[in-house]
């Protein structure tokens, strides 16, 4: 493979229509073995270049495996990191005389995927890595390191046998590896191949369906639904998690348009209470607005208030009890339907 197709693959994969992911989890951490094949070996003594082969065997191959851990920006793109120990290159001379080259990277780089089924993602990646080569040279007592920013790519498949556990298939590129012991620079390329055993984490729960009570023959009662959103001291904002809380009373709201959706803001004891009125009222606010705009709510099905300091879930004397008086009350009441209705929402 040449080393131009490693750099056109990940534009051509970004551009395709058909992108997908076969997994929802956004974290993930994995471990890989494998071998390592060494290539395109030169050296400089001096201003005088020269072909280490000629002088040396050159052990070319060895094992590697390593570590890594990536993020899931988008169904087609990750940003992947690990540490990978490329092993070790040994050069012998004619008077048995070795020398031995130690290999290591930390890389990062971009992942762009491919799904062809549902199972099997196919991904090419492109980056940078930090490599630290160390040499040693028993025989003349000769030891150095160096690190440099060298250029990296790579290829495989991945299977995923759950939502959570995958397997991979990959190769991958090492561009210009170095040393420079003494007056003499050692240059190469590093070629890792093997398999990779991958967990993810971080899809969001499954929002739990709507639970009915047939209280008439031709009627069904909706319980109330009901959630309590914290927020930090003197904050109006929602986090991912406060978001995630809210899916059980938007599916209500999007399955059934007779819900209505009550919120009411509060606050602690501190500050003011003029000040502590309006914090409350854009605290019940962030809420409504939240779910009136995200899931395509009509305002006139929603009631939001802020009640300040006057309703405290707590003691406002501890620091424990004023976290939970931060809070907005969101509560979907119950309602009646027929059961014709409900029938048609279930399928």
């Amino acid at each position: 493979m040449s080393k131009m197709n490693l750099v056109v693959l990940p534009l051509a994969l970004l551009v395709s229509g058909a992108v997908n992911a076969a997994t929802e989890n956004p974290f993930y951490v994995g471990a890989r073995a494998g071998g390592v094949h060494y290539a395109d070996f030169d050296a400089k003594a001096g201003n005088v270049n020269t072909n280490p082969s000629d002088s040396h065997s050159i052990d070319k191959d060895d094992f590697a495996g390593g570590i890594f851990m990536g993020y899931n920006v988008t169904p087609w793109f990750a940003i992947e990191s690990g540490y990978t120990w490329l092993g070790e290159v040994t050069l012998k001379n004619d008077d048995a005389h070795s020398k031995k080259v130690e290999q290591q990277v930390i890389d990062l780089v971009g992942k762009f995927t491919y799904q062809p089924t549902n199972s099997i993602d196919l991904y090419t990646k492109i980056g940078g890595a930090w490599q630290f080569s160390r040499f040693h040279d028993k025989t003349d007592g000769l030891s150095d390191r160096d690190d440099s920013l060298i250029a990296t790519a790579g290829l495989g498949a991945e299977y995923h046998f759950t939502d959570n556990l995958s397997a991979r298939a990959e190769y991958q590129y090492y561009h210009n590896m170095e040393v420079k012991p003494a007056e003499t620079k050692y240059n190469w390329d590093a070629h890792y191949y093997g398999v990779s055993l991958v967990y993810g984490w971080g899809a969001p729960a499954v929002v739990a369906p709507v639970v009915a009570e047939v209280v008439e023959a031709t009627t069904i009662q909706l319980e109330p639904i009901s959630a309590e959103m914290p927020f930090a001291f003197d904050s109006n904002e929602l986090s991912a998690e406060d978001k995630q809380r809210l899916d059980p009373i938007a599916q209500r709201l999007v399955n059934f348009p007779e819900a209505q959706l009550v919120v009411i803001g509060h606050t602690d004891s501190t500050g003011a209470e003029a000040y502590n009125q309006n914090l409350s009222e854009q605290r019940a606010l962030t809420v409504a607005t939240y779910l009136t705009k995200h899931f395509n709510i009509d305002p006139s099905r929603v009631s939001a208030e802020g009640r300040g300091e006057l309703d405290p879930a707590a003691s406002n004397d501890t620091s424990e009890g004023r976290a939970q008086n931060r809070r907005a009350d969101v509560t979907t009441p119950g309602f009646e339907i027929e059961q014709e209705a409900v029938a048609a929402v279930a399928q």
